[in-house]
């Protein structure tokens, strides 16, 4: 007889247990079965243990095998977790700050959680779609991942976000997960959509609540990131970098502050992109910069898909769980992140629509005279 139990926790906190025993008659006598199981989906991992013992019955032996499920449906808990507070664990990388490095998350659990969420994303990052006319929201799957269950919000195809859905308490952290949809005219530059949102400048014309979002650490060799995100499979990483943004009070409610690791991923075969984000974890505090501290928000995921759909149009995908710390109620917090989302969209139609001469024009001008990677700006997108 063989009886085994086993028990995990999640990374978002759901203990799991789970036992199964599988029992196989009429075997011979001298058989042995060694198995190994497949993944089921994805976001699921079975361990196999094997146990043997003849009864006392010689017609009818029987194998116990016992599957430990150690992972929780997507729906409720990612499979991994991105960083590791263990140091032995951890994959670091310079950044330009002498004697400071950078953690690197688990890009494949990453970008695995982007595509599960992110529509449009995975359609860019598993290179669906051969021409441009079988890209953008016509061609992609709503119905994966079947388990996720989205509310939709708004939708109306005569608005500049014509599309806002919502998934309540999202992994069980409190917090919603927003999705928002929008068809742009304009070249599809997607540098030009994180300049809105990790430079200072650019960030004031849309979010009257920013206080500061800067560089702080910079990763020092691009071709680490790539490497440890195998080679272009999830396009190529031309920006990388920790930033820190604050946030200031307003009606009531106190200043923020966020310590996020973000990227740019690009896809030269579709011309698309994909930005992203995601805080760190408290082991990661001493990259925060000195001085008072304020209440912490945390941007669990972000993402912004960027895909051409013509020859001047673009298809905008933009995924965001924001906790926005403290004690404000979601049925306070959803309208404040709704509105702030809606005025990043407000100000790319008016850039990305501008035509010729206008400053998206101009930024085709400047980036052809920069070929330098320290020339580039870092980033960070954390609204």
């Amino acid at each position: 007889f063989f009886f085994c139990i086993f028990s995990s926790t999640a990374s978002s906190g759901t203990c799991v247990t789970c036992q199964i025993i599988i029992s196989l008659e009429n075997l011979s006598e001298n058989n042995r079965l060694l198995t190994s199981f497949s993944f089921i989906s994805p976001s699921t991992r079975f361990f196999t243990m094997v146990s043997t013992k003849r009864t006392t019955n010689k017609a009818s032996p029987c194998l116990a095998l016992a599957m430990f499920l150690c992972a929780t449906s997507s729906a409720s808990a990612f499979t991994n977790p991105m960083f590791q507070e263990l140091k032995t664990m951890q994959r670091t990388s310079p950044s330009k700050m002498e004697g400071v490095e950078i953690e690197l998350p688990d890009f494949d659990e990453l970008f695995g959680r982007i595509q599960q969420v992110s529509p449009l994303a995975r359609q860019v990052i598993q290179g669906s779609g051969e021409t441009i006319q079988e890209r953008g929201f016509h061609h992609i799957d709503d119905s994966w991942p079947s388990n996720l269950k989205w509310k939709n919000l708004e939708k109306n195809k005569r608005r500049t976000v014509h599309q806002i859905d919502k998934i309540d308490n999202f992994q069980n952290l409190g917090s919603p997960i927003f999705r928002f949809r929008s068809s742009l005219k304009g070249p599809c530059v997607g540098l030009c959509f994180a300049n809105f949102v990790m430079n200072l400048e650019d960030r004031k014309k849309w979010d009257p609540q920013i206080e500061q979002v800067r560089e702080e650490y910079p990763i020092y060799d691009l071709d680490t990131a790539n490497i440890a995100m195998g080679f272009g499979k999830f396009g190529d990483c031309s920006r990388l970098g920790v930033g820190y943004c604050q946030t200031k009070g307003m009606m009531g409610i106190t200043g923020r502050e966020q310590l996020t690791l973000c990227g740019i991923q690009e896809f030269p075969s579709s011309g698309s992109t994909v930005i992203w984000g995601t805080e760190m974890e408290p082991w990661h505090d001493h990259l925060l910069p000195a001085g008072e501290r304020y209440t912490r928000a945390k941007s669990h995921l972000f993402s912004t898909t960027l895909t051409p759909t013509g020859d001047d149009t673009f298809d905008v995908e933009y995924v965001l769980q924001l906790e926005i710390g403290g004690k404000i109620p979601t049925w306070m917090s959803t309208p404040i992140v709704m509105e702030t989302v809606k005025g990043i969209f407000r100000h790319a139609e008016s850039y990305y629509g501008g035509g010729e001469g206008s400053e998206v024009h101009q930024y085709f001008m400047e980036a052809a005279n920069q070929d330098s990677l320290a020339e580039r700006h870092s980033i960070l997108m954390t609204p």
